[in-house]
């Protein structure tokens, strides 16, 4: 995600008060009320929305080479995947102190987040530049975390009504606003998104760059589990495979089959009906332990052999 405004203090930034009121509001997405925590508090949609937002977010040349020549995870790749869904967690699932600890930490990496690109890169022409403040940049990153979080709730869980989306597309716009983007670079309706972003899917503006035809699927499907867990990992990968628009799967050559379909289909619904019968933390809350392992097994391992960032066009 891009970064919070240079310019706020963390008291100043946007919480949805009324002008000249102080209220004391403990969580940024309230328990009971924010349909973003509902989403996102679900463990089966932490566990693989962010896999489908990085593929597709890999997709915007200029936001992917950012964020590649700007990372400093070198050969430890699943671990940086690790810290950007514990921090999305904590600002969805936690306190607004926990929250803005994550904020602050966030907006100090993203301030390297800028350059030009040394060579063409789809419809970008060398010397494009890049930055994590830019208003379209952070509108994209922001539209594959929502399309990627309310996809995999509909799909594990249940249809989300109209009024529902219309709920979540407003905490993500809350969500965007507390990294500083501005909100009158973004649909301000679900409807408005949704068709907007059906419009950058069929886009021949969608690119991989070499670089991310070889690493997003690496570390979308490849997760270093250990043995146990491999077949739980097959399955994870089947119903990321199967919520990507077919364009995407296309781009990145993904094969997908009328049986891998009905398989995902199948699976899908085999969880949406045990879902009832799991006791509550099961199907509900943080995903750090699950997180660490995948960290812990690519320590292990000694990293994670990657293309080198220079070659990122």
């Amino acid at each position: 995600m891009s970064t919070i405004r240079v310019a706020c203090s963390m008291a100043d930034w946007p919480v949805g008060r009324p002008a000249g009121i102080i209220q004391p509001v403990e969580h940024y997405f309230p328990p009971g009320e924010s349909m973003a925590r509902r989403v996102h508090g679900e463990r089966a949609v932490g566990l693989l929305y962010g896999q489908r937002a990085l593929l597709i977010g890999a997709l915007e040349p200029l936001t992917y080479t950012g964020t590649m020549l700007s990372t400093k995870a070198g050969d430890r790749p699943f671990e940086r995947l690790v810290r950007t869904a514990k921090a999305q967690e904590t600002i969805f699932l936690g306190t607004k102190e926990e929250a803005d600890r994550i904020l602050a930490r966030v907006h100090n990496q993203h301030l390297r987040v800028n350059g030009a690109l040394a060579e063409d890169a789809g419809v970008h022409r060398a010397g494009s530049s890049y930055s994590a403040f830019d208003p379209e940049l952070m509108l994209w990153t922001l539209a594959v975390i929502a399309d990627s979080g309310r996809e995999m709730y509909e799909t594990m869980v249940r249809p989300l009504s109209p009024a529902e989306r219309e709920a979540l597309w407003q905490d993500y716009l809350r969500f965007g606003e507390l990294f500083g983007m501005p909100l009158d670079a973004v649909p301000a309706t679900y409807a408005d998104f949704a068709a907007w972003f059906a419009g950058k899917l069929r886009s021949p503006d969608l690119h991989a760059t070499r670089h991310a035809l070889e690493f997003a699927p690496l570390v979308a499907f490849e997760q270093p589990v250990p043995p146990g867990a491999r077949l739980n990992l097959a399955a994870q990968n089947l119903v990321i495979k199967g919520t990507l628009p077919p364009r995407v799967r296309e781009i990145f050559g993904i094969p997908w089959t009328a049986r891998n379909e009905r398989g995902f289909r199948a699976l899908a619904a085999a969880h949406r009906a045990a879902r009832h019968a799991m006791p509550r933390p099961v199907r509900r809350g943080r995903n750090d332990k699950f997180f660490d392992v995948v960290a812990t097994g690519e320590r292990l391992r000694g990293g994670t052999p990657t293309p080198r960032s220079g070659s990122v066009p």
